[in-house]
């Protein structure tokens, strides 16, 4: 017998553009982004979410004219797609196959580039779809929510679900560029707003202690809707997440551990329990209460630390419980602990789950104590619900 064992290495790279003004004065930044390695025109087809067109009347319009306007150097490859946004477009079967067949049909190479316009569950969608034309095309995402500038859109995942799976389909693919405009910030509703807060919390727990800290003294700032707060929370979380992808020596999760889901592993469960009536960000503060209470139980943090974090959630204006947290299946259990076996089949057999290790630190854990969740559901409950 004969074994050839093959390894080699491939570098990847993309900026991240923090600005203001991307379709009102500064659309050079996106100009130099598209045609950076072009050969003659740069041929692009831009998916827009249809929430952010609703609330950006006339934007559409502009950005056509103002491809139109440089068509020596961008060629739009067809009108502009709009997309539903949020978990609806994830759940879809037929939105991918929607721009796969653009693809087809305009003749799409894979050095040609699919500029997304939306939030997190936007990116994911065309960024599947650019994954697997052709292997892989160039992906440009404008971020326009917290959740996407701060956490989902500067990655290099991609996903769609299926089933009762959230992202169960999906590709490992760093995009072209990212771009996240603080412009497009003040139109969120609500809970929109709060979503990326729910993921800053998540990675200052875990990674940095001082921006917890940060987040305490401006928890005010936040809810209350703070540009500038906010456009502080999204540049330090993505640096976050992005040292942790350059950094952390598993960036496309070949090994079990997956620390940028803390918080996570009921979180996508109680999305799909609750028929994604609970945003990400909002089943992902829930999850991070949880995850709380079960670490303090271990010892691992203290109850002051538990009470800290959950206090700076609910500061922000996330909720910290929902009632389907304390469902039962028919066997009696916490229908919530299905997102353990599903976390586990996701990871490819070993279950490891992120938790603090103090404030500003994490471990895993490759089990989980039934017992002690049990305890922590009826304790966020007892006082929360």
């Amino acid at each position: 017998m004969k074994v050839v064992e093959q390894r080699f290495t491939v570098s990847f790279a993309y900026p991240v553009v923090f600005c203001k003004g991307l379709f009102a004065g500064n659309e050079r930044v996106l100009e130099d982004l598209l045609t950076r390695e072009a050969v003659g025109p740069a041929r692009v087809l831009v998916v827009m979410d249809s929430g952010v067109r609703d609330a950006h009347p006339g934007l559409a319009a502009r950005i056509v004219a103002w491809l139109t306007a440089r068509r020596e150097a961008i060629e739009l490859a067809a009108p502009i797609e709009f997309l539903p946004g949020g978990e609806f477009a994830k759940r879809q079967d037929g939105v991918v196959g929607r721009l796969v067949k653009l693809a087809y049909q305009t003749h799409f190479g894979r050095k040609d580039t699919f500029l997304a316009i939306g939030g997190g569950a936007v990116q994911d969608v065309v960024g599947y779809a650019a994954g697997i034309v052709h292997r892989g095309c160039r992906t440009i995402r404008v971020n326009t929510t917290t959740l996407s500038q701060a956490d989902a859109g500067v990655g290099v995942k991609n996903g769609v679900d299926h089933g009762a799976c959230k992202n169960f389909l999906g590709t490992f693919a760093p995009p072209y560029a990212v771009v996240n405009d603080a412009d497009f910030l003040p139109t969120l509703p609500d809970r929109d707003w709060r979503n990326g807060i729910a993921e800053a919390v998540k990675v200052a727990v875990i990674k940095d202690a001082a921006f917890l800290a940060w987040l305490e003294a401006h928890a005010d700032a936040l809810r209350m809707r703070d540009l500038a707060a906010m456009a502080e929370l999204v540049e330090r979380t993505a640096r976050l997440h992005l040292a942790h992808i350059a950094n952390g020596g598993d960036p496309f999760e070949h090994g079990s551990a997956r620390p940028l889901d803390f918080g996570h592993w009921s979180a996508h469960r109680l999305e799909a329990m609750t028929c994604y009536q609970l945003s990400h960000g909002e089943a992902v503060a829930i999850g991070l209460a949880l995850d709380m209470v079960y670490a303090a139980a271990l010892g691992l943090v203290t109850p002051a630390d538990c009470t800290r974090v959950i206090a700076l959630l609910r500061a922000c204006g996330l909720r910290v419980w929902c009632d389907e947290l304390a469902l039962r299946g028919t066997d009696g259990r916490l229908a919530v602990l299905e997102g353990l076996r599903q976390f586990r089949e996701h990871l490819g057999g070993e279950l490891c789950v992120t938790l603090p290790d103090g404030l500003g630190a994490k471990t895993e854990v490759h089990a989980m104590q039934e017992p002690l969740l049990e305890r922590a559901v009826a304790a966020l409950r007892e006082r929360y619900a």
